[in-house]
């Protein structure tokens, strides 16, 4: 377990052995883009290697948000599927499908700028061709050389995320959910059987145990509620597609897949607005997507869905809001390359 995360679980079962609700980490978005950007090449082994951390902090998410009831939902019932869609994120991902006709360039280009709180913003530049490649680097020089020696992140979860959003753009939804759910490790088994589904959330919950015991906090934790299930499926989509949208957003079919994808969580609403004199939508992720304190909210074209900007923040006094800002361009590789792009 890396030391970051082994901190952020001592501090929130500290907050949960003092009585406090448990806060999930919802800013975990953008730390978790900045570690990944920062690995570079060694991304590949450091994702594999991460996965068994990302599970523990899974099985404590769920394990935290305990419940009643003694046993757990099956993942036949609502959990499982998508609600009914909000027609405005539907209607603009048919619409980026219908005028997604090819423009020049072969790759779609992403600058990000995050700033949290009062530190200096931090820059990452993020690349994603037509042929699934993913390039995510700190310079454009940095930038340049990955692609000059083919170090994409196509084996990693980036391409995973992205993969997933652009098979929602026209699969089934209940289907798409669960691909973009699992594209990160959790211990929800949906889409297993009550059997499994069962066997793959006692693993969890014994994983949950044992960091109970390590940190000295007697409350066992209980099998969640089909409403806990329910917000942390949610919650994995919403977390899991923003970051598609981060990362491959200039590509129309993952804009598509990822509205789409969003469109079908309860949490979530959608306001018309106004940005630098551009029409836009709002998308705010609210507090139930989260646990229950601290929201998200996202800006995209209400034209074209491109990313505009993500604020992250009333998560207390103690955690400084974050905010991120995209700059969305067609480029070509041989640009990339030659500096003149």
């Amino acid at each position: 377990m890396n030391s970051s995360l082994e901190t952020r679980l001592r501090d929130e079962l500290r907050e949960l052995a003092s009585g406090q609700p448990f806060v999930p980490d919802v800013d975990a978005i953008g730390r978790r883009a900045r570690q990944r950007h920062r690995r570079g090449r060694a991304l590949r082994g450091a994702t594999v290697a991460g996965a068994g951390a990302g599970a523990v902090a899974a099985a404590v998410a769920l394990a935290l948000a305990a419940s009643t009831t003694p046993r757990p939902a099956t993942g036949t019932g609502p959990a499982s599927g998508p609600p009914a869609a909000d027609a405005r994120l539907a209607s603009l991902a048919a619409d980026i499908q219908a005028r997604s006709s090819q423009r020049p360039g072969s790759a779609w280009l992403i600058i990000r700028t995050q700033v949290i709180g009062s530190r200096q913003p931090y820059v990452t530049y993020n690349l994603y061709t037509a042929s699934g490649a993913i390039y995510v680097t700190d310079t454009k020089g940095q930038l340049r050389r990955a692609v000059a020696r083919h170090q994409d992140l196509a084996d990693g979860t980036q391409a995973r995320q992205v993969a997933a959003a652009r098979y929602a753009a026209t699969g089934e939804l209940t289907a798409a959910r669960l691909r973009m759910i699992n594209v990160t490790r959790n211990y929800l088994g949906l889409g297993l059987s009550p059997a499994a589904q069962k066997k793959v959330w006692a693993k969890g919950m014994a994983a949950a145990r044992a960091i109970y015991k390590e940190k000295g906090i007697k409350r066992q934790p209980a099998w969640p509620t089909r409403k806990t299930i329910r917000e942390q499926a949610d919650n994995l989509v919403w977390t899991n597609s923003i970051d598609a949208l981060s990362e491959g957003g200039g590509s129309p079919q993952v804009r598509a897949g990822v509205l789409r994808l969003i469109s079908t969580i309860s949490g979530v609403t959608v306001a018309n607005s106004m940005t630098s004199g551009q029409h836009s939508l709002t998308i705010t992720a609210g507090p139930a997507v989260f646990g229950g304190q601290g929201k998200q909210v996202l800006t995209i074209s209400a034209r074209t869905g491109m990313p505009i900007s993500s604020w992250v923040g009333d998560l207390g006094p103690k955690t400084p809001p974050s905010l991120e800002t995209y700059k969305v361009s067609r480029v070509t590789l041989t640009g990339i390359t030659t500096g003149k792009s």
